[in-house]
């Protein structure tokens, strides 16, 4: 009977007070400000990301395909073959211009120079994505050191109050201190999320450019040219006997 009361006695006191969003945030105390800093910087780069990482301005197909078919049938001699990746503005492009510059050399040296220039294509592809590894990092330690600090606040508050076994003034400081790590964590996640998504298509395209360069390299280098030379002249003898 006195729960039925107490259950009365609450729904006629009018509805529970609620606050905004915006006000839980703002009460989560001054490490909301560096949290709120890295989830802006975390979305600045997924958006920079995304535009940088399109297959279209790394490895399009159309290009390379058409690349290598021309120069496998010999439609492209040296000259014309630089001209054309240098026209190209994706990241394969410049590979396959490093290899071309090594036209009718060694396969080790043409070879050498697609992995140096692959090198600096994957630095390239990776920028930016060790600071989305440290937002993910950082973000819930700022949001647990303002959480610390928020009930260190809550007790303090209740030890200095005189209404001691109050339970309502240490659930109200708790919740407000979990704002931070809530949203630390909020910020944490998809930034490791986007990450490691950066991170596989990042390997992804490496995988892709050097697979190209490899098939470049056995069309251009020395030995792949004395090689057709040879099979050309026999052919060539053949006829003629």
């Amino acid at each position: 009977m006195s729960n039925l009361s107490a259950i009365l006695a609450a729904a006629s006191a009018g509805p529970i007070p609620t606050r905004s969003l915006f006000d839980m945030l703002l009460a989560g105390g001054p490490t909301m400000v560096p949290i709120a800093m890295a989830s802006f910087l975390m979305t600045l780069i997924v958006f920079e990301r995304c535009i940088c990482l399109r297959r279209k301005r790394v490895v399009p197909r159309l290009f390379v395909d058409r690349f290598l078919l021309q120069v496998r049938e010999k439609a492209l001699d040296r000259d014309d073959a630089l001209e054309r990746c240098e026209e190209e503005s994706s990241h394969v492009a410049r590979v396959f211009a490093a290899a071309v510059r090594k036209w009718g050399k060694p396969a080790v040296e043409v070879e050498q120079a697609v992995i140096d220039e692959g090198e600096r294509i994957g630095n390239t592809l990776r920028r930016h994505l060790r600071v989305l590894n440290g937002v993910s990092t950082v973000s819930p330690l700022l949001g647990l050191l303002g959480t610390v600090w928020g009930m260190i606040s809550a007790f303090n508050v209740i030890a200095s109050s005189p209404a001691m076994g109050r339970a309502e003034l240490l659930a109200g400081g708790i919740s407000v201190a979990l704002i931070t790590t809530a949203s630390g964590l909020l910020v944490a996640i998809p930034s490791l999320v986007f990450y490691l998504f950066f991170v596989g298509r990042v390997d992804g395209f490496i995988i892709d450019i050097d697979r190209y360069g490899q098939d470049l390299v056995n069309m251009i280098s020395f030995e792949a040219l004395e090689d057709h030379s040879t099979t050309r002249l026999s052919i060539a003898r053949r006829k003629a006997a």
